[in-house]
C-alpha cells in the first residue's frame, strides 16, 4: 500500500505529523503536509493518521 494526500484538500493542521512523523511531514511553503515516505511506516499509525485527518484527505492505493 502506498499513502497519499490529496494537497487540494490538506488544511495544514499537522495531524498526520504529529501521529506518524516517519511518513508525514508539513511543508512550511505551502503549508500543506506532504508524504515523505509513501511505503513505510508502522501501519497503525498511519490507519490513525488516516482516520484522525480532519478533512480526510488521507488515503491509501495498492
Amino acid at each position: 500500500m502506498a499513502v497519499h494526500i490529496d494537497e487540494d484538500e490538506c488544511i495544514g493542521c499537522g495531524t498526520c505529523e504529529e501521529i506518524c512523523p516517519e511518513v508525514f511531514k508539513l511543508n512550511t511553503d505551502t503549508e500543506k503536509a506532504e508524504v515523505i515516505k509513501p511505503e513505510g511506516g508502522p501501519e497503525d499509525l498511519i490507519e490513525e493518521a488516516i482516520d484522525s485527518c480532519p478533512s480526510s484527505c488521507i488515503y491509501e492505493e495498492d
